[in-house]
C-alpha cells in the first residue's frame, strides 16, 4: 500500500507539534477496492481502540485533532465480530451523521465479552471548521464483515475491511 503522506497546513502542524506523537499500532493491507485494517494491542480492549484509530487515520491525519471534545459510544453485537463491526460502525457514525466528530484517541473504558458490549471515549474535535481542516485522506463509506478477524490471544489483533 501506497505510504499516506498528506499535506499539512500551517494550522495543522502547529496543533501536531503541540501534543506527544500518537502511538500507533495499526497499519493498512492492500485489498481490492476497500482497506484492510490490521491493529494489534497488549489487550484486546488496545486493538479494538487501534481498529478505530486506524479507520479514522485512513482519513485524515489524526495527530492534526485537538482534542477539545469528548464523546462515549455505546455497542453491542451477538458475537465478537458484530460487536466489532458495531463499535466501528457506531464510531462512523459520529463522524458521518452525528457530530462530525474525529478522535485524535479512542479508549476502550468496558469490553463486556459475555454480552457482546463495549463502551468507549473518543477526545478530539467535533468543530465543522477544524474538521474539514483536518480531513484529508479517502472517506471510509462504511464497515464489512468481509474476512473480519479477531485473535484474543497473547498479543490480540483484527483485522477488519471498510468500504472506501
Amino acid at each position: 500500500m501506497e505510504d499516506r503522506q498528506l499535506d499539512l497546513t500551517e494550522e495543522q502542524i502547529a496543533v501536531k507539534s503541540k501534543y506527544p506523537p500518537i502511538n500507533k499500532k495499526y497499519e493498512y493491507l492492500d485489498h481490492t477496492a476497500d482497506v484492510q485494517i490490521h491493529s494489534w494491542g497488549n489487550t484486546l480492549e488496545e486493538a479494538f481502540e487501534q481498529c478505530a484509530m486506524g479507520m479514522f487515520g485512513y482519513m485524515t491525519d489524526t495527530e492534526t485533532v485537538e482534542p477539545i471534545d469528548t464523546v462515549e459510544v455505546e455497542s453491542e453485537g451477538e458475537d465478537m465480530e458484530s460487536l466489532l463491526f458495531h463499535f466501528l460502525d457506531d464510531w462512523l457514525y459520529k463522524f458521518c451523521a452525528d457530530l462530525f466528530f474525529v478522535p485524535r484517541e479512542v479508549k476502550v473504558v468496558h469490553l463486556d465479552r459475555m454480552h457482546f458490549k463495549i463502551r468507549s471515549i473518543g477526545a478530539g474535535s467535533s468543530s465543522f471548521l477544524s474538521v474539514w481542516l483536518s480531513f484529508q485522506g479517502t472517506e471510509v463509506k462504511a464497515i464489512t464483515y468481509s474476512a473480519m478477524q479477531i485473535h484474543d490471544t497473547e498479543k490480540p489483533e483484527i483485522f477488519a475491511i471498510v468500504d472506501i
